[in-house]
């Protein structure tokens, strides 16, 4: 069953569906295709060495090229940020972030009502919101030193996608090799990008470390569609 409730975000009012949210799948699931439920990159990292922040960046919407239309943030996907606490691969906080009429509204860090392929909007715990960019970033800075954007940034991932089919086709008449340096096919194409700058003191201490051997959180980001 599903509940509605409104909330206040600074001067605008915003309701939200507190329902069910579904799990999606990256780019072979038929249902999160050229959709921003469709999760390309995620990247989470101090800003500077010896940071008291961590920054997190979720890229939506892959395999998008250069000369194809783009799109917008799903207001119907939801995505999640999820940091282990414990070690037992289950979310213990998260993240999250679901976009309204231009812009995108944040919540948490905190303990989910649900766990696992199920989540529900954390209506209670508001982190801050922030006007969906264009062609300009906009960067939202709360009163606690949140730093909040979302909008379209140049496709990081770089792939010589159709050198890449050339050598694995048997038929292909040269597929010796890659070529040196590669054409991006991605060159200019882009994502929709949602990123957080957060101090690590709203995120409780790093639940373990990498191959360096420095702290880090255990974390890793689901979207998640209304049903």
């Amino acid at each position: 069953m599903k509940k509605s409730s409104k909330i206040i975000l600074g001067i605008s009012a915003l309701a939200i569906a507190t329902g069910i949210f579904v799990a999606a799948d990256h780019i072979d699931a038929p249902g999160s295709m050229g959709t921003s439920a469709d999760i390309a990159d995620y990247f989470a990292f101090e800003p500077k060495a010896g940071s008291d922040n961590t920054v997190f960046i979720v890229d939506l919407q892959s395999s998008v090229l250069p000369d194809l239309a783009y799109g917008t943030f799903d207001e119907d996907v939801l995505t999640e940020i999820n940091i282990d606490a414990d070690g037992d691969l289950t979310e213990d906080m998260v993240i999250q972030a679901i976009a309204r009429e231009g812009r995108m509204y944040f919540f948490g860090p905190v303990a989910p009502s649900t766990t696992g392929l199920t989540s529900e909007v954390a209506v209670d715990a508001p982190l801050g919101d922030v006007e969906i960019s264009t062609t300009e970033a906009i960067v939202e800075t709360t009163a606690d030193g949140v730093m909040l954007f979302a909008g379209p940034r140049q496709d990081p991932f770089f792939f010589d996608f159709f050198r890449y089919n050339e050598v694995v086709m048997p038929s292909a008449e040269d597929n010796s090799g890659f070529n040196v340096p590669g054409e991006d096919t991605f060159d200019g194409a882009n994502t929709m990008s949602i990123a957080i700058e957060i101090p690590n003191n709203r995120l409780g201490a790093a639940t373990g470390t990498n191959v360096l051997g420095v702290p880090v959180y255990k974390t890793w980001v689901t979207t998640n569609r209304k049903q």
